[in-house]
């Protein structure tokens, strides 16, 4: 798995709010197609089609430095902050033209869905962990 990962893509008419710029909460959401994306490179799917475990956010947090606009070109950057043996924690920065727009984190657990919804955290399935042992800053 890349240990770093840049999608660049432009902020869309719906993603701003009132005032015109982009609303707090597509942050979360451009940092999560980031990781799709960094998965993705590494042939790897975050939520594959009849998957025994899967990967709920367990933390998420974002900084804001300046406001996206309504077709704003940018660049989300997500990196692999660090792996135990059952979470992954990002770190991402996004920028346009070069210059900081905001820094955020999240974190993933593996589960396993249980017949009656629940949720079990199990350890990292041994595909994704030897992925991410390669390329993280820290492995578990």
């Amino acid at each position: 798995m890349p240990s770093e990962h840049r999608l660049t893509r432009r902020v869309l008419f719906h993603e701003t709010d009132m005032a015109g710029v982009v609303h707090f909460s597509c942050f979360f959401r451009y940092m999560e197609e980031a990781e799709h994306a960094l998965w993705r490179a590494a042939g790897l799917s975050i939520a594959p089609r009849g998957a025994a475990v899967g990967f709920p956010r367990v933390a998420a947090a974002c900084e804001f430095r300046r406001p996206l606009r309504f077709e704003d070109e940018f660049d989300v950057c997500i990196r692999v902050a660090a792996v135990t043996s059952k979470s992954i924690r990002y770190a991402c920065t996004l920028s346009s033209g070069g210059e900081p727009v905001a820094e955020g984190t999240m974190t993933v657990v593996a589960v396993k869905h249980e017949a009656d919804g629940a949720m079990t955290p199990v350890p990292l399935p041994p595909d994704v962990v030897r992925s991410i042992q390669v390329h993280s800053d820290a492995a578990p």
